[in-house]
């Protein structure tokens, strides 16, 4: 049974931190390029950052540059993010996803809709930043 399960959202005051977590189970990131997603009510779904299984080239949204981290530990199947000197701007649901092959992380976090044909999506996580 193939799944990706995020989490490690949480409330937290600005200037905070918290990691995401994004687990598989079914398949391994080595061929996989994996991306993290928000959504904000009203807006469009984007890509906060995206990383290349295969190669460890990742990509990051100029808005969360210098505060977020991606990486990837392979051993674990699980992607991380960690997410430093929140700002209220940076709340929202956040969504993982999966897609096989070497995709350019730059082209699975900017490219629009990308998200809806990743070859698996999980269920988000919130996280809120109070001001």
């Amino acid at each position: 049974d193939v799944q990706l399960q995020a989490s490690g959202g949480g409330l937290v005051q600005a200037g905070g931190s918290l990691r995401l977590s994004c687990a598989a189970s079914g398949f391994t990131f080595d061929d996989y390029a994996i991306g993290w997603f928000r959504q904000v009510p009203g807006k469009e779904r984007e890509g906060v950052s995206c990383i290349s299984g295969s190669d460890g080239s990742t990509y990051y949204v100029d808005s969360v540059k210098g505060r977020f981290t991606i990486s990837s530990d392979n051993a674990k199947n699980t992607v991380y993010l960690q997410m430093n000197s929140l700002k209220p701007e940076d709340t929202g649901v956040y969504y993982c996803a999966a897609i096989g092959g070497f995709v350019l992380p730059i082209a699975v976090c900017t490219t629009q809709g990308f998200y809806y044909g990743m070859d698996y999506r999980g269920k988000g996580t919130l996280v809120t930043v109070s001001s």
